[in-house]
């Protein structure tokens, strides 16, 4: 039974200390009085013992991690859905965009048709944005390479921790 802060407990009785008097007992001797005794380690006054309160605590922290991890989760299914909302714009806004530069590069190839016979102009126009784009195919694909996903700084630190460890063996 876990505890409650919002059960009420029983008050003490006559005397307003905890202790109860004798019935007959109109000027409360000591003698009289009923104390109550407990063993230190077996009970804290509320008439709970030490084992039931270390079960409470545990069952408390379980039932509060509990809690965090279903916030946890929440929020993380909170961003997920943030993302997948971004992501959703960002395609959307690539797929406009690529839209607005073909219709860009027609435009100046019908320009450029203008001056040279048009099959000039279309060739001129698809051999520099093919350029423009084996370039950046080219720096991206640099940058994406197998030799950029080692972690370096992990990999140094991990041996400087190999070697400390080694000195301390030995």
């Amino acid at each position: 039974m876990a505890y409650d802060p919002f059960v009420s407990r029983p008050l003490p009785r006559a005397g307003g200390d905890g202790l109860t008097r004798d019935a007959y007992d109109e000027e409360g001797f000591d003698e009289t009085r009923e104390t109550r005794r407990a063993a230190p380690d077996a009970d804290n006054g509320n008439g709970r013992s030490a084992g039931d309160l270390l079960r409470q605590l545990f069952g408390d922290l379980t039932m509060l991690f509990r809690k965090e991890l279903a916030l946890a989760a929440s929020e993380i299914n909170r961003s997920v859905d943030d993302a997948k909302r971004g992501a959703t714009s960002m395609i959307t806004g690539g797929a406009v965009l690529y839209a607005g530069v073909l219709f860009l590069l027609g435009a100046v190839t019908l320009w450029l048709a203008t001056m040279m016979a048009t099959w000039a102009a279309a060739l001129a126009v698809g051999a520099l944005v093919t350029a423009a784009g084996l370039v950046l195919v080219g720096a991206g694909k640099k940058q994406v390479s197998a030799t950029s996903f080692n972690p370096e700084r992990t990999m140094a630190s991990l041996r400087k921790d190999k070697q400390a460890v080694e000195r301390h063996a030995s």
